[in-house]
């Protein structure tokens, strides 16, 4: 988790009213981590749990995201923030949160691409914007999105929702690319983003790309009414 997903996740949240009981899964909050992995207070309220493997901070519920410990249809949100890449079978485990989703049921999904190698308990997989419109081919309302350079961005991200789910309205959308706009935002300190400019001038943009684009945004919603932004 860092801050720009921590301010997507706030403009999800105060533009959407999704539907509870809320299911975090990853939600142990890594030491140093706190302030912006800690999701639950942006949730209004409504129940919450939230998932990991591990016990620690943030977790009320010790287990995979393969084998949900939940039944059929019983949770109105899933958030899976910085998760997928560590789950061994992604697929099944993708196939879990559409079980334990109500038909009215929404899914915020986060995953990095361009990222270093990290656990717990290790690291397995990236996902590009288009894997996650293939995974999630059976939400008929979407908004995809990314951020840093097209070609090697920092983390991709998609909101969903199930069949039985409200439709994403054109004022929605832009309520949510203004609250992206305020909240959405990881600067560099400023000795780095001096360096990394310098050495832009020097070398060319492509090898500083992704810190000096890391703020940059592009959405695009899947639905009745695709819009691209």
């Amino acid at each position: 988790m860092n801050r720009f997903l921590n301010g997507m996740a706030r403009a999800v949240l105060e533009t959407f009213d999704l539907p509870g009981p809320v299911l975090e899964v990853g939600s142990f909050q890594v030491p140093g981590q706190e302030e912006v992995a800690d999701i639950r207070p942006m949730c209004n309220g409504k129940p919450y749990l939230g998932l990991d493997m591990r016990r620690g901070k943030g977790v009320d519920v010790v287990g995979n995201i393969e084998r949900l410990p939940f039944a059929d249809a019983s949770l109105g949100c899933v958030l899976a923030l910085s998760t997928f890449e560590h789950v061994q079978r992604f697929w099944t485990g993708f196939d879990e949160v559409r079980r334990v989703l109500r038909p009215d049921g929404a899914l915020l999904v986060a995953c990095p691409f361009h990222f270093h190698i990290h656990s717990y308990p290790s690291d397995y997989w990236r996902f590009t914007p288009e894997a996650l419109r293939l995974l999630l081919a059976d939400y008929p309302n979407r908004i995809i999105g990314s951020h840093g350079p097209k070609t090697r961005p920092a983390n991709v991200w998609a909101l969903a929702f199930r069949e039985a789910g409200p439709t994403i309205t054109p004022a929605q959308l832009a309520r949510y690319e203004e609250l992206m706009a305020l909240y959405a935002r990881e600067p560099l300190p400023l000795m780095r983003r001096l360096r990394y400019t310098m050495g832009r001038w020097l070398c060319g943009s492509r090898p500083f790309a992704p810190w000096l684009q890391r703020d940059e945004w592009e959405i695009a919603y899947q639905g009745p009414q695709e819009v691209t932004s």
